[in-house]
């Protein structure tokens, strides 16, 4: 915890102000009362100020990282140019790294060099050479490209197989997760299986900390690798030696209480993993036997997604207009439709997260629940037993529902239901696997469903996909003729207009110039005029035709808007949707 008190050295008061502060205020980097907020801020965050001034984008980390190089005299380096040695990294434990975000550069005789952001962060020095009994000399970097650099060392330091066999990581051994069997686990647990537990846990607390969504455990016959997806792209993040395979496959199963003796079927679990007091994180757990050895996939779900709220999903205002106007309707049925990994759980879950009150009774039926949501009724379905998406929704009709949700529509005879509970009096919310939403309603048709039945209770239609966002730091601006703007399908009018078409660069802060991603919607309500074509036998262009007159945005003109305001490049939209 950084010691604020501390900033007050090495200037006299002005406003409650010294040292630091008061240089960055002096030099007119940032206002007294940005200043004086950052400081409460940080007092209540526990964090120090500087990374309170660059996180909020009040002063630049090297303004600042200058500043305070000239305050203190404490020499100022770039990171960028160096190596960092992680034989020096490993005489501070990743803890006090992690807490106090600071890195040792290098050492000289009983000296220890510690680049850290602001030196008057006085605590942790101070913690640091108690635990290190080494002198500590501050080096001045910036704040950006500490916290950067001290990522990838750590992840460099501890996801390789090799480092794991030292005595730090005593929290990785002893990280909370439930979802295993406790017999297990104890037998899993001796000495000489710690550097895979904690090769394991480090490895799904990266992922978290990454933000990514999927974590790919892959056997092959020469090699190991582990595998992030990240904003949709999979990335290697380590590659242990192949002898382990078995053995890591084994602790993840244990965790998720997975039979560990089975190894020649697919199976499923999952696993709840403690981060804090006040916040935990799920695993979907996948496996499936390859040639060398078991493939396992899991899928982190994340409940905080499900509050991020509608306006942060990237609809534009009159689609989230639209979405919200039939989801305050007693009855009907809300389809979100789109490929695997497309965002449609976070989609309904956002949904049923507004409709989530007191007065309302809400009923999920799952394969599996994902994101676990107080107040719902949620029910994993489990066709081994008989308890079908079918036999839950008419278990619901029972138990005087008023929203009901269906993970997936698959089949017939739960259309049927699903149909009937929206014709009832009931908002039937769920999901399909189309390219967009007028081939929603002849995918219905083919399954059987009566088109009078679809034109009657099908209100909405959403077909989405997820795009990567440009950073905001690097992305640049590239020229495109207007001859290739209007093949691609801007109108003449935008092209006039001028058109500033984005394109990424990259930088320290992202990741091949893109960070996150964000969401291209189709939102479709099924009119009078609609539904009298779905009756009369028309196909899905027939449809598709009737909304554009009625101005319903197809996914190709949503992905445009999006590159028209800069969020996303023409390259990331052609790669998402389907002219």
């Amino acid at each position: 915890m950084n010691d604020n008190a501390s900033l007050a050295l090495g200037g006299s008061p002005r406003s409650g102000l010294g040292g630091l502060p008061q240089r960055l205020v002096q030099d007119g980097l940032v206002d007294e009362s940005a200043m004086l907020s950052a400081i409460a801020d940080a007092k209540d965050r526990k964090t120090s100020v500087v990374t309170q001034l660059v996180n909020k984008g009040i002063a630049n980390a090297r303004d600042i990282a200058i500043a305070a190089a000239n305050e203190f005299g404490v020499p100022l380096i770039d990171l960028d140019a160096m190596v960092i040695d992680l034989d020096t990294m490993k005489l501070v434990s990743d803890k006090l790294l992690a807490k106090h975000r600071v890195l040792p550069l290098f050492r000289r005789g009983k000296r220890l060099f510690l680049a850290v952001s602001d030196p008057t962060h006085l605590s942790a020095i101070d913690e640091i050479k108690f635990a290190t009994g080494m002198g500590i000399e501050a080096i001045v970097v910036e704040d950006d490209k500490l916290q950067k650099t001290l990522d990838k060392a750590i992840e460099q330091a501890d996801t390789s197989m090799p480092n794991l066999g030292d005595d730090e990581g005593v929290d990785l051994e002893n990280l909370e997760t439930s979802g295993g069997d406790p017999e297990l686990e104890d037998d899993n647990s001796d000495v000489e299986d710690a550097p895979i537990v904690r090769f394991v846990n480090k490895v799904l607390l990266d992922a978290i900390r990454r933000g990514a969504s999927d974590v790919h455990f892959e056997p092959y016959e020469k090699v190991y690798r582990v595998r992030y997806r990240i904003d949709g792209i999979l990335k290697e993040v380590a590659s242990p030696p192949v002898q382990l395979a078995q053995k890591i496959s084994a602790r993840v199963k244990v965790m998720s209480r997975l039979d560990i003796a089975e190894r020649r079927v697919p199976q499923d679990g999952r696993i709840k993993m403690k981060l804090s007091k006040t916040r935990a994180i799920d695993f979907r757990v996948s496996s499936c036997p390859t040639l060398f050895g078991e493939k396992i996939v899991l899928r982190i779900l994340d409940p905080s997604s499900a509050m991020l709220g509608i306006d942060a999903l990237g609809y534009e205002g009159f689609q989230r207009d639209l979405y919200l106007k039939y989801l305050a309707k007693p009855q009907g049925m809300i389809l979100v439709t789109g490929p695997t990994g497309s965002g449609k759980t976070v989609s309904l879950y956002t949904g049923l997260n507004i409709l989530n009150r007191e007065d309302t009774n809400i009923s999920t039926a799952e394969d599996p629940a994902e994101i676990n949501l107080p107040g719902v009724n949620q029910v994993n379905v489990n066709p081994k037993v008989g308890l079908t998406f079918a036999a839950a929704l008419r278990a619901f009709l029972r138990q005087d529902p008023d929203v009901v949700m269906v993970g997936e529509i698959r089949d017939l005879e739960t259309a049927e239901i699903a149909i009937k509970a929206a014709q009832t009096g009931h908002l039937v919310l769920s999901t399909l696997h189309t390219n967009d939403a007028p081939q929603t309603l002849t995918r219905l048709i083919d399954m059987g469903v009566k088109p009078y039945a679809i034109a009657t209770s099908v209100s909405l239609i959403i077909a989405q996909r997820l795009a990567r966002k440009l950073c905001n730091t690097c992305k640049t601006l590239i020229d495109i003729p207007a001859e290739a703007l209007l093949k691609e399908g801007f109108s003449e009018e935008d092209v006039a207009a001028g058109i500033k078409a984005y394109g990424p660069k990259g930088c320290p802060s992202c990741s091949d110039g893109y960070k996150g991603r964000l969401g291209i919607y189709q939102v479709m309500p099924v009119t009078d005029s609609i539904g009298r074509i779905i009756m009369e036998g028309g196909n899905a262009i027939d449809i598709a035709d009737e909304a554009k007159r009625l101005g319903v945005w197809d996914l190709r003109r949503a992905g445009l808007e999006k590159v028209k305001v800069g969020a996303t490049s023409l390259e990331e939209v052609n790669s998402v949707t389907i002219d």
